[in-house]
């Protein structure tokens, strides 16, 4: 049980990680300012960047770890490649994810 709590808290770094990546593709990169250290607008930056790439990567985690747990489990019980297989899994919901956030939040303008 607690091997299984700890596999899915790694999953769930590597989900919060994949937040924080839509995240930065989306926000591009840091703003340009004379006073590198203390910018207003690089701490709005990074407010955004840690705020909703949270949000984000819990939205992956919580769809993957349920998707794992109803589905993957039973699917791959002894397959040497499971891990490999759910990796290309989580970044599909990725993807699916920051698509769906793009059109909200781009192209319908609800976000």
């Amino acid at each position: 049980m607690v091997k299984r709590i700890l596999t899915y808290l790694g999953w769930f770094i590597i989900a919060i990680l994949l937040g924080f990546l839509h995240m930065r593709i989306v926000l591009g990169g840091p703003p340009k300012s004379d006073d590198e250290k203390f910018s207003f607008a690089s701490m709005i930056y990074e407010w955004a960047l840690v705020q909703v790439g949270t949000i984000v990567g819990c939205i992956i985690a919580l769809i993957f770890i349920l998707f794992d747990v109803f589905y993957l489990n039973k699917k791959f019980q002894n397959n040497s490649k499971a891990t490999l297989f759910r990796f290309n899994i989580i970044s599909l919901i990725a993807i699916i994810v920051g698509g769906t956030h793009y059109i909200l939040e781009k192209v319908i303008n609800v976000i």
